[in-house]
């Protein structure tokens, strides 16, 4: 019985990892930031600083130094004479451990 809730435990907060992390941001930025041992994902806005870093660190099995987090403004787009604006993003910029990695930005997706 003790299994079952570790299991249903862990599932869950893999669960809570994936809606916190939306997806890795891929831009030429942050591969080049991947060099200096960070990654930069986009986060939900709910996210906190040390919710990403549970949430890294359960995800890819890696261990988190620090977490920068910033919020970008939605830009403004004309749709005939109507003015509307995208939503914003939250990303957060991840520092590892030296010597760890995360494999899915190596590889290129």
């Amino acid at each position: 019985m003790a299994t079952k809730t570790a299991t249903t435990k862990s599932l869950h907060a893999i669960e809570q990892a994936t809606a916190l992390l939306s997806r890795p941001r891929i831009t030429e930025k942050s591969y080049a930031v991947n060099a200096l041992n960070q990654y930069v994902f986009e986060v939900s806005p709910r996210a906190t600083k040390t919710s990403i870093k549970k949430a890294v660190e359960t995800t890819y099995g890696v261990t988190v130094v620090s977490v920068n987090i910033t919020k970008l403004p939605g830009k403004k787009k004309n749709m005939g004479r109507t003015v509307g604006e995208r939503s914003g993003v939250k990303k957060a910029v991840v520092r590892l451990k030296a010597g760890e990695t995360i494999t899915l930005f190596q590889a290129g997706i």
